[in-house]
């Protein structure tokens, strides 16, 4: 299988639903009009079944930090939580690294932590559930981190909705503020996920203005995502947009088939699906992707057989007397 690739997918089985680690209630579920059966989880055999259906061979899981935990109705997901899903399903899932910047120096040891020993391939912000928008000084560590670990970070950007009735949380990740991150921190990889809704325009802005700013295609059916946007995806920025779901805001296999009936040209769809993700978070490198491994293991045969027999040493010729 050599599939799609979701690089926005939330941990929603039973488990996270029993511990309120989702951090919607049901007034949210309602409103993106979650149906019945899923409001309770949907376990991870049934979730890759989804998967399988909808063509996507591989998704990155994120070890959610939202909000300071001495704040009522803030969670985290472990980062081990996360590693024990991506061990099981080596070749399905990879995790990223939910960031807390409320907690400095510990913060930046478990990022660490997280990409040298559990191989997470890149970090995940959440800028409003902190109330700190991305170009607050907070978080100007992480990002310093994420470029000593050559990983990307990914972030909400645009608005966000009330998850919870009773605490509702500020937009403040405009994509504007994603350009005083990039000229301070040009080599750092910034994704800017969520399409910047409604800031779409100043998302498209930024990432054709920095070289290093890209963005996601997720949380939003397809069918629903901006026409500047879809032109953006398919044309001049087809090297910069990636596909994903925020599952379980929206379902894998709608997702796809909507972004099919979207009529992107062949090569972009192939960056937006697959090759962009690859790219810039390096599966090739750091991902157990089963596609991958067959390729690298067919480069290496060429690469044997191309290779020239070594010349046997010249016999000397026989001096004449």
């Amino acid at each position: 299988m050599s599939g799609h690739i979701d690089i926005v997918c939330n941990l929603y089985t039973p488990l996270e639903v029993r511990n309120d680690q989702t951090g919607i209630d049901n007034n949210f579920k309602k409103q993106i009009r979650m149906s019945p059966k899923m409001r309770k989880g949907i376990g991870i055999p049934e979730y890759l079944r989804m998967m399988d259906e909808a063509e996507i061979e591989h998704a990155f899981l994120i070890a959610t930090r939202a909000g300071d935990m001495n704040v009522k109705g803030s969670f985290h997901i472990s980062y081990e939580r996360v590693h024990q899903v991506c061990q099981q399903h080596p070749d399905r899932f990879s995790g990223l690294a939910g960031v807390d910047p409320t907690l400095g120096m510990k913060q930046l040891a478990e990022l660490e932590y997280a990409v040298n020993e559990l191989g997470f391939v890149g970090a995940h912000y959440y800028p409003h559930w902190f109330d700190l928008p991305p170009d607050h000084a907070y978080v100007f560590p992480i990002y310093a981190k994420c470029i000593e670990l050559d990983i990307p970070i990914m972030m909400q950007v645009g608005h966000n909705l009330v998850y919870q009735r009773d605490r509702r949380l500020p937009s403040v990740g405009r994509p504007i503020t994603l350009d005083r991150v990039s000229i301070l921190y040009p080599e750092l990889k910034l994704l800017g996920i969520h399409l910047g809704v409604p800031w779409t325009d100043e998302m498209i802005s930024m990432a054709w203005k920095h070289e290093n700013i890209f963005i996601g295609g997720d949380a939003y059916a397809p069918k629903h995502w901006p026409k500047q946007m879809v032109h953006y995806a398919n044309s001049y920025g087809s090297h910069k947009f990636l596909f994903g779901t925020d599952w379980p805001v929206i379902d894998p296999i709608r997702a796809v088939k909507e972004v099919g009936d979207l009529n992107f040209r062949p090569d972009s769809y192939q960056k937006i699906m697959r090759d962009n993700a690859i790219r810039i978070f390096k599966l090739d490198e750091r991902s157990k992707m089963k596609s991958l491994r067959r390729l690298s293991a067919t480069v290496a045969r060429r690469g044997a057989k191309a290779k020239p027999a070594a010349k046997k040493p010249a016999k000397k010729a026989a001096k004449k007397r």
